[in-house]
């Protein structure tokens, strides 16, 4: 049997669930996709990171695999790219912001002493409130407005669904909104 047949074989298994076939296809094609991502990314652990999104991605899409429109390696190889890809342009994006964000001066502080209270008083209420939180509500927030990581990122760092790291993020809000009246933010 060819390499191509055990494939298709591995990906009707894949598709009706069988765990052990993602095994042996990684076996036979994780080197040959890490080595494609890390010329793409070219950081050690954000490969891992888009190795594994991958073959999560392989999995889901196994039932969509279309024997005609190329080998499963083509195939892997295709979401192996699109997801390295994606990956680089976040990088390049997040240090773009970042290098901007460290040329801009700092807005220039209110210097009265009634808005300094009034400043630290509100920071005093937010870290107060991010407190308060579940520690997943806050994490996800934290990830989401300091790291600058999307919703999918912080599902996959977290290894939770992202249905729920969305729920987390509402809640999060919401209970910050109760905490901290938007009329007390300006």
């Amino acid at each position: 049997m060819t390499g191509q047949e055990l494939d298709i074989r591995c990906i009707g298994r894949l598709a009706a669930g069988d765990e052990g076939a993602i095994a042996e296809l990684y076996d036979r094609h994780a080197p040959m996709l890490y080595s494609l991502i890390c010329r793409i990314i070219r950081v050690t652990t954000e490969a891992e990171d888009v190795l594994q999104e991958a073959w999560v991605q392989a999995w889901k899409r196994a039932p969509s695999y279309d024997v005609s429109r190329g080998t499963v390696a083509a195939w892997l190889l295709t979401i192996a790219r699109s997801r390295a890809i994606d990956r680089a342009r976040s990088l390049r994006s997040r240090q773009n912001a970042e290098t901007r964000a460290e040329l801009e001066p700092p807005p220039a502080a209110p210097s009265l002493p009634v808005a300094d209270a009034a400043r630290r008083e509100l920071q005093e209420r937010v870290a107060a409130a991010l407190a308060s939180l579940s520690p997943d509500q806050r994490e996800v927030l934290e990830l989401a407005y300091f790291g600058g990581l999307s919703q999918s990122e912080i599902a996959a760092r977290c290894g939770a669904p992202l249905g729920t790291v969305k729920s987390w993020t509402r809640q999060g809000l919401r209970r910050l909104r109760e905490l901290v009246p938007s009329e007390e933010e300006a």
